[in-house]
C-alpha cells in the first residue's frame, strides 16, 4: 500500500499538472490503426450478449442512490472482513452472463481502489474495510473466465451546484476546483485505474457527453492509453440517450429502436433500484428474459443491475432470478 507521503506527492503534482493538459501525439498511420482495433473491440463486445452491473459504493450505506456532500471513509462498512467477489462472479455466471461493470467511483466520489490522487478511498484509516476491492472483483471475474469492467461517473454540469452533488473526490471538489481542473482530474484517475488494472477490457463513462468532451476528444484521451479498451458513455440528457458519441451507444432502462444499427448497450435494473436499499425488490424473470433477447436482436448488449447489501451480498431473491434467468436463456 503506498504511504501517505507518496499519496499526497501525486496529488500535489496532479494538482500542478491540471492546467497543463497532456497532448497525445498522434498521427494518420496510427489513427486508422486504432479505428480498425476499435471495430474490431465492438464486435467482439456485441459477441458477450449479457453482462452484469454492480452498483456498490458509498450509496449503499446512506440508503439513497445518489449521495450528497462528503460523508466520513468509515462509513463504508461491510462489516465482514473480506466481501465475497466471487458470489458476485458466481452468480453472473449462472445467468449467463459473460462481463461485470463495477461502479468504481459514483456520485458520493468514494473510490473502490488505492487511488494516488485521493485519500478518499476504500484505504482510508478511517474505513473499515482497507482492501482493494477493484482488484478483488477482477479477479473473481477473471477466475471465472468473465471480462471486467468499469463505472465511473463524471461530474457533468447537470449536477448542478457543487455543494451539493460532489462526484469527485475532496483533492478536486468542484466548489473550489474549475471545470478544466474536473476534466484533468477525472483523466488522471482513469489513466490511473487503466495502468493498475491491465485486465480492464471497458470503461463505462457515465455523464460524460458533448458539454465535458467532444467525442473526438474523449475518444483521443482513450486512444493515448497504452491499451486500447473498450468505451462507452452516458449522455446526461434523457431524449439523447442511445445517441452515438464513444465506441458504445447506451440506453438506460428503454431500448434501442428495432432498426438500431449502432453498436450498443441496454442497462436495467433487476431489483427495483441501482444501489441497494431497504426494501429492495426482485423483478419476475418473466420482465428480463424478452428484454434481453430485444436487446440482442437490436445490435446491443444487456448489462442487468444487481445491487450488493450492506454486507456486500445480493439478495437470496436475486440469486435465484439470475439462475432462472440463465436457465430460460439455455432453453432459446
Amino acid at each position: 500500500h503506498n504511504n501517505m507521503e507518496t499519496k499526497i506527492f501525486c496529488i500535489l503534482v496532479l494538482v500542478y499538472s491540471l492546467s497543463a493538459p497532456v497532448q497525445v501525439a498522434t498521427c494518420q498511420k496510427k489513427d486508422s490503426g486504432n479505428r480498425k482495433k476499435t471495430e474490431k473491440l465492438k464486435s467482439d463486445f456485441l459477441k458477450l450478449k449479457s453482462g452484469m452491473f454492480i452498483h456498490y459504493n458509498m450509496e449503499t450505506y446512506k440508503n439513497v442512490q445518489w449521495v450528497a456532500g462528503y460523508h466520513s471513509p468509515a462509513d463504508f462498512n461491510p462489516g465482514v472482513e473480506t466481501i465475497d467477489t466471487d458470489a458476485w462472479a458466481d452468480a453472473a455466471v449462472s445467468a449467463g452472463m459473460k462481463y461485470g461493470v463495477l461502479t468504481v467511483k459514483h456520485v458520493s466520489g468514494f473510490c473502490l481502489w488505492d487511488s494516488k490522487y485521493t485519500t478518499y478511498d476504500v484505504m482510508h484509516p478511517d474505513c473499515p474495510y482497507k482492501k482493494d476491492l477493484v482488484a478483488q472483483f477482477i479477479k473473481s471475474f477473471k477466475s471465472r473466465g468473465l471480462k471486467a469492467g468499469i463505472y465511473y461517473c463524471w461530474r457533468h454540469p447537470g449536477f448542478g451546484e457543487p455543494g451539493k452533488y460532489k462526484v469527485l473526490p475532496p483533492e478536486c471538489d468542484p466548489s473550489t476546483h474549475s471545470m478544466q481542473e474536473q476534466i484533468e482530474f477525472q483523466k488522471a484517475q482513469i489513466a490511473e485505474l487503466l495502468e493498475k488494472y491491465p485486465d480492464i477490457f471497458y470503461v463505462w463513462n457515465d455523464a460524460l457527453d458533448p458539454e465535458i468532451l467532444p467525442a473526438e476528444e474523449a475518444i483521443k484521451f482513450y486512444d493515448g492509453m497504452h491499451k486500447r479498451v473498450l468505451v462507452s458513455a452516458n449522455w446526461w440528457d434523457w431524449a439523447k440517450k442511445g445517441t452515438p458519441y464513444a465506441d458504445i451507444a447506451v440506453t438506460e432502462m428503454r431500448e434501442f429502436p428495432e432498426s438500431n444499427t449502432t453498436p450498443g448497450e441496454t442497462c436495467w435494473t433487476l431489483e427495483d433500484s441501482w444501489f441497494w436499499s431497504k426494501g429492495t425488490k426482485t423483478k419476475k424473470t418473466s420482465e428480463v428474459v424478452p428484454l434481453i433477447n430485444n436487446a440482442n436482436s437490436r445490435n446491443a448488449n444487456f448489462l442487468l443491475n444487481a445491487g450488493p447489501d450492506i454486507n456486500g451480498r445480493f439478495s437470496e431473491s436475486s440469486i435465484e432470478a439470475l439462475k432462472e434467468i440463465g436457465r430460460l436463456r439455455k432453453k432459446n
